[in-house]
């Protein structure tokens, strides 16, 4: 029997060997590239999705009394001065969560069109304070005495407020044009 029929030459083991090789290192390519970034894809989304949860109010924050807290509101009533029409006024009312359960601010409704109110609308945590924001546009209405309101609901035991803020509107300055030629 001679030696090359009984065994392969070394030469034709090694060329098999890296043709299997290359095989399976494409065969890795090919499967990394779809896993991983089904991979990616699957901690980004884990990672976002619970950050939402803890920022948004749920749904039935108005009627879960087991997670009511309470808030101390620290100014509901403003008086912005004088302005005249045709400028806006901004507002801004502050309160402190002052439970043990997130606070949710999850309506705030101004009284009339010539206001528009935001605020905050993620989780206020214990000890920490949150925002209520109005914009008055003096444009609206007549000028003289101003009253306006806000309706607030929170999830809290103790009834919201209704935050206001009052101030006067003068007319505009009569535009002076002593330009007029008479004839």
């Amino acid at each position: 029997m001679s030696y090359d029929n009984a065994y392969p030459k070394p030469e034709r083991l090694f060329s098999e060997f890296c043709l299997t090789k290359t095989k399976k290192i494409k065969q890795m390519k090919r499967v990394l590239f779809f896993i991983l970034p089904l991979l990616l894809l699957i901690i980004f989304y884990s990672c976002n999705s619970g950050d939402a949860a803890a920022k948004e109010a749920p749904a039935d924050v108005a009627t879960d009394s087991a997670n009511f807290t309470t808030v101390k509101w620290n100014d509901t009533a403003v008086n912005f001065g004088t302005v005249v029409k045709g400028e806006k006024v901004h507002i801004k009312y502050t309160c402190t969560n002052t439970g043990n359960k997130p606070l949710f601010i999850y309506s705030v409704r101004p009284g009339c069109g010539c206001t528009v109110a935001d605020y905050t609308k993620a989780a206020i945590m214990p000890g920490k304070t949150g925002e209520v924001n109005a914009e008055f546009d003096s444009n609206h209405g007549n000028p003289g005495e101003v009253h306006k309101s806000i309706a607030v609901q929170t999830n809290t035991l103790n009834a919201s407020p209704r935050l206001t803020f009052t101030g006067t509107v003068n007319p505009p300055a009569e535009s002076k044009d002593s330009t007029k030629k008479s004839s």
